[in-house]
């Protein structure tokens, strides 16, 4: 069975590498990357090499799927709000100047890749798809000079010394965000860059960061993020929120390194509670990154969580227009959840309990197990409420995917993933469109998002 399964990973290795009518096998650019057969809902490459090679491997290797999820973020920007050109101008005059030469080389070999497929995807289309998180609210607020909606993108926690079973960190993290995106959110990106760290992520077809920000790196980092809800303010003069991500998974080597990155240039896009732990130290930290107020905190014994809600009473008032005092909303109820789950399973927790809790379908504010915007596991979907003002009532959007890890997983470049709710429910597109035909602009494009098994990955698998 491994035979066959590497054979067709270099059988198709063979098929992306040059234009129709040369040797495609002969190409040195893709020498070292690989494409598995899809498993349980995910797609694994490994691309490794320089800046451009690694472009070019991830463009060639991706191109259908690149391709369909740029029309999946076309469609969701562009709907009420403005015409794809719009997007496509902020990339080439608001992002692109302050991308640095090694990811402008990968997103340019992205671009190379995609043309030896007939893949008609050009620069600014692929620089627009990476930002599309910090242009859905943050740059669209900024030019409207008004506040715009930021979603609540994803339940995390992380914790370490006698809070887990070993005393070492645990990181765990779903995904929130629309199925209409999410689906399509199933790469598990394996990179060996020329420079910088070995790393393993989740990510998006086209993206050169993880997007929802769950990876591993060499140098002994574990790394996830949640949004914070409800988040102003942008500078059209930083650096994109994309290439910070990318280059602190890769280059960070410390808890101080990731933080110095991420904030130098800091631009306000995709607003996030940054949790990170490095294994070598058993260290923790919580970095909440808004544009004015920056804040963090670390520990050797305790525990962050996520779940899309401001911390910072300062960040709170000036940043945010979150109800924080209001108990039924959904990070607030969320958050509720998260401590008390860790608090009656100190000691004790570790990889099988994170994905339980992940899985979670309790509602702290109505007391009962009840799939909603409000549990850990998020079902917009099935909720009369919604989520507002990010998605409303019965909004096709929620976890899409979830991932897990200890500080031996870790050591070993490896984390266990989940395509689809971690629960087990499964979405059904034209049954959801049938009973809500509200949603109907989104049926060109909207497909279901099964629940698969939890499947461990390990980078050079």
């Amino acid at each position: 069975m491994w035979k066959a399964a590497a054979l067709l990973a270099l059988f198709l290795t063979g098929l992306c590498a040059a234009p129709a009518g040369k040797d495609q096998s002969a190409d040195p650019r893709l020498k070292h990357s690989f494409r598995k057969p899809d498993q349980n809902g995910w797609i694994y490459v490994h691309l490794e090499g320089s800046p451009a090679e690694i472009g070019y491997q991830h463009g060639c290797l991706l191109a259908h799927e690149i391709a369909d999820t740029q029309k999946a973020v076309a469609l969701h920007l562009t709907h009420d709000s403005k015409p794809w050109s719009f997007f496509r101008d902020a990339a080439q005059n608001v992002f692109w100047p302050h991308i640095e030469a090694e990811y402008r080389a990968e997103l340019e070999g992205i671009v190379q890749g995609l043309k030896t497929q007939g893949v008609k995807v050009d620069l600014w289309d692929l620089v627009a798809t990476n930002a599309w998180l910090e242009l859905d609210g943050y740059y669209t607020g900024w030019y409207d000079k008004k506040h715009a909606p930021v979603g609540e993108h994803c339940s995390a926690f992380i914790a370490t010394g006698s809070f887990t079973s070993d005393g070492k960190p645990l990181i765990a993290h779903n995904n929130w965000t629309d199925y209409l995106t999410g689906s399509r959110w199933n790469i598990i990106f394996d990179i060996t860059p020329a420079k910088g760290y070995h790393l393993i992520m989740d990510g998006m077809p086209g993206l050169i960061h993880s997007g929802d920000d769950f990876g591993i790196n060499s140098a002994g980092l574990m790394i996830t993020e949640t949004t914070i809800s409800q988040f102003h303010g942008f500078d059209p003069n930083g650096v994109p929120e994309f290439v910070r991500a990318r280059k602190a998974m890769q280059h960070s080597g410390t808890i101080d390194e990731f933080v110095g990155i991420m904030k130098d240039g800091n631009n306000g896009g995709y607003a996030n509670d940054w949790l990170v732990a490095d294994r070598k130290t058993n260290e923790i930290a919580s970095l909440e990154l808004g544009l004015k107020n920056i804040n963090l905190k670390r520990t050797k014994d305790g525990y962050f969580v996520g779940s899309n809600y401001p911390i910072d009473p300062k960040l709170i008032s000036e940043e945010t227009d979150f109800p924080i005092a209001d108990s039924s909303v959904s990070p607030n109820a969320r958050h509720l959840r998260w401590d008390d789950l860790i608090a009656k399973n100190k000691g004790r927790l570790d990889v099988a309990l994170a994905k339980r809790f992940l899985s979670d379908h309790y509602d702290t504010f109505e007391k009962k197990d009840q799939p909603s915007e409000r549990t850990l596991c998020g079902h917009i979907d099935l909720s009369s409420r919604g989520s507002k003002p990010w998605m409303p009532a019965y909004g096709a959007a929620g976890a899409v995917q979830a991932k897990a890890a200890n500080s031996a997983m870790a050591a070993k470049m490896s984390f266990e993933a989940a395509m689809g709710h971690p629960c087990g429910i499964h979405f059904k597109a034209a049954d959801h469109l049938k009973r809500h035909p509200e949603f109907a602009w989104q049926k060109p494009l909207l497909r279901d998002l099964d629940s698969h098994p939890w499947t461990t990955f390990q980078a050079g698998q």
